[in-house]
């Protein structure tokens, strides 16, 4: 997430666009965010969108203006990739670099914006008018290769529509003029479906089929607010990003704290490579949500709401924000909703810029108080102490549309679907070596099995089961549910056919935490590096059968003493391949000649460890404990 080197004393004054803009319209755009430190992410992206650079002059004014120091500012300013304190092109390309798009073609779609910009990935083109350069998985695994063109979206791209694409934009058509010549006519709506197709495969009874407009958040303002939250007890449902925490619970948690503020936050932040239901949802059901997350609020007495969209997700920007000013105009936002004393509520849109880390909810509340989107020390919950210190519910998109349907039709309604401890049902993206790659709704209860039949994935030789930091499975456990208590999951379902290199995979998903952990403690940052590096070794043919026992060891170790759930999932990759495809690491082992292991430096590990997260050890390193 570190995004390159600072701009230096020795560069010129215009080495950064905005090194040459009056400190004024710094102030002006801080202004408008109420210098509120609290808003620096918003700030900054607006100077990036704006300028294409973060200079250090830019720090000092943004400090001065929000009353903190340039230390606190750069720190956010480095932290999210796409955020830059090197100069960008006007335009940036950032091309998909998730495992899906490379077995799709990336390749030769790199290839193609290469050799038309005339600049390799990494590079911005001297006379700044493009960068090109890879970002991970962007949520549109359905249809790769995909590509974000600043704040547009392609798909499906391939080697000739890459080279027309390429060839528009230097011959000086803008982005938006590549979805439609006349983009500016265009709906927010038929813009971002213009740009993505959501490839519904299969509606399902509560989420994707009819939905009524707001009957649940009719009922709700008509229910005392702990009858909310019985109802949602009652209904069984649990939290759809993947840990699966009971959403009643954490309703009347947080209803419980004695506070005179609450907050409901919208974790819209899906980057778990795979996984794109949330997308979908943003786009099919956007006033569900917002439904959602305000019977959330009457149900906690929360009179303030955020909507975190991840910044792979600004193609949406609009379509959330017109949503949002058509129910204040309805009277389902803002003061007396519906016509109710005191059911006051809105929700403000916060941006993310690029960072895997910010959907953890910790890093997520911090990313919306401004801060780099670091994981937050627990306890104390967010239900206790959340945002800025407050009582705070977070769910993700699915949940909050689950709760607006549940409202609706009833608790019994949404009990009965699903299985015991599993109920209601589940969004389930489906992508890779299938004919039918989508989003498809079912109950909970279905296997692997008879999704591979649906999804048209019946060649599948492993699957990806809730991402990288779920569980890669064999054709020997097909037979497995997608439950709970069985295989739990976010929704991701990558398919791989029997062509694929699993070590391959691996080392992709291994190398994608090592670039998203946020640094903050070396069993993650630096444990993963190792663990990454372990797996080359399989690959080059140089294991012996001790790595084995050494992979294993080590997992445990990161699971064990990271601080958030990105190290206590990181080495699943690693753990559930030696488990389910044991033949595939056994076969590339082979003793040392001398059975002797290679002794181990721990200097020497952490400086190539700290060259590829971009992260200094806190622990380790000379220049800290000197």
């Amino acid at each position: 997430m570190d995004n390159g080197q600072a701009c230096t004393n020795g560069l010129s004054s215009t080495a950064c666009d905005v090194s040459a803009v009056p400190g004024e319209e710094i102030a002006a755009i801080c202004k408008a965010f109420g210098n509120d430190k609290h808003r620096m992410l918003d700030i900054l992206r607006t100077v990036q969108d704006r300028y294409h650079c973060i200079s250090p002059s830019t720090m000092d004014r943004v400090a001065t203006e929000t009353g903190l120091s340039r230390i606190q500012v750069e720190g956010v300013a480095s932290f999210y990739s796409f955020l830059s304190l090197s100069p960008k092109g006007r335009i940036t390309i950032r091309l998909c670099d998730d495992i899906v798009d490379r077995y799709a073609g990336l390749a030769e779609v790199t290839a193609a914006f290469e050799q038309v910009l005339g600049i390799r990935v990494g590079e911005t083109s001297p006379d700044r008018a493009f960068s090109l350069e890879y970002t991970p998985c962007i949520g549109m695994c359905d249809q790769a290769p995909a590509a974000m063109i600043n704040d547009v979206v392609l798909t499906r791209l391939t080697a000739d529509t890459a080279r027309a694409a390429a060839e528009a934009l230097k011959a000086g058509l803008t982005p938006e003029h590549l979805v439609s010549e006349r983009f500016s006519d265009l709906t927010p709506h038929e813009r971002a479906n213009r740009m993505v197709d959501n490839n519904v495969r299969h509606a399902g009874e509560v989420l994707l089929g009819p939905v009524p407009e707001d009957a649940g958040l009719n009922k709700a303002a008509a229910m005392m607010p702990a009858q909310i939250v019985t109802a949602i007890e009652d209904s069984g449902l649990r939290g759809c990003g993947g840990a699966g925490f009971t959403t009643g619970r954490k309703w009347r948690f947080a209803a419980g704290e004695r506070a005179e503020r609450r907050f409901i936050l919208c974790n819209a932040d899906e980057g778990e490579p795979g996984t794109f239901k949330d997308r979908v949802l943003l786009s099919e059901r956007p006033h569900l949500l917002i439904e959602g997350m305000t019977i959330a609020a009457r149900a906690v007495g929360a009179s303030e709401g955020i909507l975190y969209l991840r910044g792979e997700y600004v193609y949406l920007r609009e379509l959330v924000e017109q949503v949002l000013e058509e129910r204040r105009r309805r009277g389902l936002l803002g003061k007396d909703i519906l016509g109710v004393r005191g059911f006051d509520f809105d929700i403000r849109l916060q941006l993310g810029a690029g960072a895997y880390i910010c959907g953890e909810e910790g890093a997520l509340i911090s990313s919306c108080e401004g801060l780099p989107g670091e994981p937050k020390t627990r306890p104390p919950f967010p239900v206790n102490r959340g945002y800025l210190g407050h009582p705070t519910v977070v769910n993700n998109v699915e949940t909050f549309c689950h709760a607006a349907r549940i409202l609706d039709r009833g608790a019994g309604w949404f009990h009965a679907m699903g299985t015991e401890g599993s109920h209601g049902t589940k969004l389930f993206s489906i992508c890779g070596d299938c004919l039918n790659p989508g989003i498809y709704e079912l109950p909970y209860g279905h296997s692997v099995r008879e999704i591979l039949e649906m999804a048209g994935g019946q060649d599948a030789a492993a699957v990806q089961v809730g991402g990288p930091s779920g569980a890669m499975i064999a054709r020997d456990s097909f037979h497995r549910k997608l439950t709970f208590d069985d295989l739990a999951t976010g929704g991701a379902i990558i398919v791989f056919n029997g062509e694929r290199n699993i070590l391959e995979i691996v080392e992709y998903y291994m190398s994608f935490f090592v670039h998203e952990s946020c640094g903050y403690c070396t069993p993650c940052r630096v444990g993963n590096v190792f663990l990454q590096k372990a797996i080359g070794k399989f690959r080059k043919g140089l294991a012996n059968p001790e790595d084995i026992e050494y992979l294993k060891e080590l997992s445990g170790t990161i699971i064990e003493t990271s601080r958030c759930g990105l190290g206590m999932t990181s080495p699943n990759p690693i753990l559930t391949t030696l488990k389910n495809f044991p033949l595939v690491y056994s076969a590339l082992t082979k003793p040392n000649k001398d059975g002797i292991r290679d002794t181990f430096d721990i200097q020497s590990a952490i400086d190539g460890a700290r060259k590829i997260a971009k992260r200094r050890s806190y622990i380790f390193d000379r220049d800290f404990t000197q």
